[in-house]
């Protein structure tokens, strides 16, 4: 589903030039404006989606004010100094804009779900509720210049393109670094002991990860991690490792046939059983036997 910005704003003063040139990418839409301003221009806008809004270009002898509330006397906005500004989502921003003939500017919006999902982590709630209103950045800027010049781009590049400028540029402003990999705890003593003690005396039969995980107290998915993070393998391949110790001690009893074998350690039959043996320990039963037998 493409994603569609959604905006309120009450605006006066403002003609637009031409079209509006429109980018839409994965949970990410840019758009370039240029507008033509009557002596007075100035409006109110909150949008539902976080955004930036970057002045590329503004033209005439008078300023650019933004502001918190209407009544405040806000702060100057401008291409050199402050031209950038980063607004959460549901924020609202009044401007004023006196003796402004011209200004091109380059709206990104964004959905945090879904650049969560491409960064494969949520984004700090934290992060995307901090306004950074009228500031400069050089890097910023390099890329909101060239998102801007693929806007206007008649030929646009490869959507990978516009899409990856996108994304660096909301990955710089929001300052958002590699992830560490989170550490896996691991399972109590008590725990890994009753879980192994479980498996040895029943590794016969097929052992449901619940049950496993309901010895412990815990969830599936944390008993499953818990369990690889204390042993270095998972529970089934632990299980799979008592059968085949079980195998190897009755091998070498001396008295039974790989088919008995095989199905006294509970594979479903021999070729089963000698494929996992050689898997591992890196010999087939009968080569592991003549090994070990004296």
């Amino acid at each position: 589903m493409t994603f569609q910005p959604r905006m309120q704003n009450r605006i006066e003063g403002f003609s637009v030039v031409g079209e509006m040139n429109r980018r839409n990418w994965n949970g990410i839409v840019a758009d370039v404006w240029d507008v033509e301003c009557a002596p007075y221009a100035g409006g109110y806008y909150v949008a539902h989606d976080p955004r930036l809004f970057i002045l590329l270009d503004m033209r005439g002898p008078g300023d650019s004010r933004v502001k918190l509330t209407p009544k405040s006397a806000g702060a100057v906005q401008d291409t050199v100094r402050r031209p950038i500004s980063y607004v959460p989502a549901g924020m609202e921003l009044w401007a004023d804009l006196v003796d402004v003939q011209f200004v091109r500017h380059l709206d990104i919006h964004f959905d945090a779900d879904i650049v969560g999902r491409r960064l494969m982590e949520d984004i700090d709630p934290s992060r995307l509720a901090d306004a950074r209103l009228l500031f400069h950045d050089e890097r910023v800027m390099a890329l909101a210049n060239l998102i801007g010049a693929e806007c206007l781009n008649q030929q646009p590049l490869h959507d990978l393109y516009g899409d990856g400028l996108c994304l660096s540029l909301i990955i710089d402003v929001l300052k958002l670094t590699k992830a560490q990999p989170r550490k896996r705890s691991k399972l109590a003593t008590w725990q890994l002991r009753r879980t192994t003690d479980f498996i040895e005396q029943n590794c016969l039969r097929n052992i449901r990860l619940e049950e496993l995980a309901n010895l412990t107290g815990l969830s599936q998915s944390h008993f499953s991690h818990a369990f690889k993070a204390s042993t270095g393998i998972a529970p089934h391949q632990w299980q799979t490792n008592a059968r085949v110790e079980k195998a190897k001690r009755l091998l070498l009893q001396g008295d039974f046939s790989l088919p008995a074998i095989a199905a006294d350690t509970g594979f479903s039959d021999q070729a089963h059983f000698t494929r996992v043996f050689r898997k591992t320990t890196g010999a087939t039963p009968a080569l592991w036997k003549k090994a070990h037998v004296a």
